[in-house]
């Protein structure tokens, strides 16, 4: 028979669980934008701001509310979708971040807190990391240090909001995966991106200076070129509209999104040689340095499609 005065495991686990939810719940904020759609943030430093790339639709008039309830206005810093980063600058006031998980000691089963922030406050949900895995490349290109995939049910407005571990330590920033999964974008991968988001205001990447769409050339996959910038690193090495490019330094090229995980920021600076079919004939283009994007796109490339169709959000995730 249970004694009545031994202490209760489950309403302490409860009463854990929660003061680890009131613990990020201080540093996380809720994210407004022009479009009216609530998500949330994350305080990173004094003064900046981690939320979701993807769930800013504009750029402009942007505000926080912070955890004492004060909502001030917010600047976009940058963004790098990519990784799904987004930069806010904000008066946040002073604060103590969240100590970061050490990345090695997550395992599957581990227990994971996804908090945000509403209108009306914090929102969580715990659950297990279903899945924990190595470096993996999203559909634009972006590298993560780690693939972390919750076994939980994300809130849409907690989109951009903390993943805690058991000790409430950060993971991550928490953002809607395919098949309604959760995922973690971890906290390195963040790290790294704000710092050159803080410096730059974006992420450099390889730019080549192709507008290209996937085409099956005879028994071979390929892309076509259908725009080129004439004073890029392809222009300025002959690659001509009308190509269909086959590999990347020997390596096989068939849709749009490997060539954009080839442009990833290792490949900046670097010199690359593409196999491309011209008139009906192989040939290999002079070597092509991949130099860093251009902020904005040069006019004549503006109104040139880079993929074949816009990413399903539903699969902005899939591993490459």
């Amino acid at each position: 028979m249970t004694d009545p005065f031994s202490p209760d495991p489950l309403a302490a686990f409860s009463d854990r669980l929660a003061a680890l939810v009131a613990g990020a719940a201080d540093r996380t904020v809720a994210v407004h934008g022009r479009d009216g759609r609530a998500r949330s943030g994350l305080l990173w430093a004094e003064g900046l701001v981690v939320t979701a790339e993807e769930a800013l639709e504009h750029d402009d008039e942007l505000a926080v509310t912070l955890p004492d309830g004060r909502t001030v206005p917010a600047q976009l810093a940058g963004r790098d979708p990519g990784t799904d980063v987004a930069l806010l600058k904000a008066e946040t006031g002073g604060f103590v971040p969240l100590a970061p998980a050490p990345p090695a000691l997550l395992a599957p089963g581990h227990l994971v807190l996804a908090v945000g922030r509403g209108e009306d406050g914090a929102v969580a949900a715990h659950g297990i990391a279903s899945l924990v895995g190595g470096p993996w490349r999203s559909m634009r290109g972006g590298r993560l240090d780690r693939r972390i995939q919750l076994g939980l049910r994300l809130d849409p407005c907690a989109e951009g909001g903390t993943v805690l571990d058991h000790a409430g330590r950060l993971i991550g920033m928490a953002v809607p995966g395919p098949k309604r999964r959760a995922l973690a974008i971890p906290a390195e991968t963040i790290a790294r991106s704000v710092e050159q988001l803080r410096t730059r205001g974006r992420v450099a990447r390889g730019y080549l200076g192709l507008a290209m769409q996937p085409v099956q050339a005879g028994e071979v996959r390929g892309l076509i070129v259908v725009g080129v910038d004439p004073r890029s690193p392809a222009g300025q090495a002959g690659v001509l509209l009308g190509d269909v490019l086959v590999s990347w330094d020997g390596r096989p090229l068939g849709t749009v999104r490997e060539m954009l995980a080839r442009l990833d920021p290792d490949s900046v600076g670097t010199t690359v040689t593409l196999e491309l079919i011209r008139a009906g004939r192989r040939a290999t283009s002079p070597s092509t340095s991949s130099a860093p994007a251009p902020s904005r796109r040069p006019p004549a490339m503006r109104n040139c499609a880079t993929r074949s169709a816009a990413t399903p959000r539903s699969s902005r995730w899939t591993a490459r």
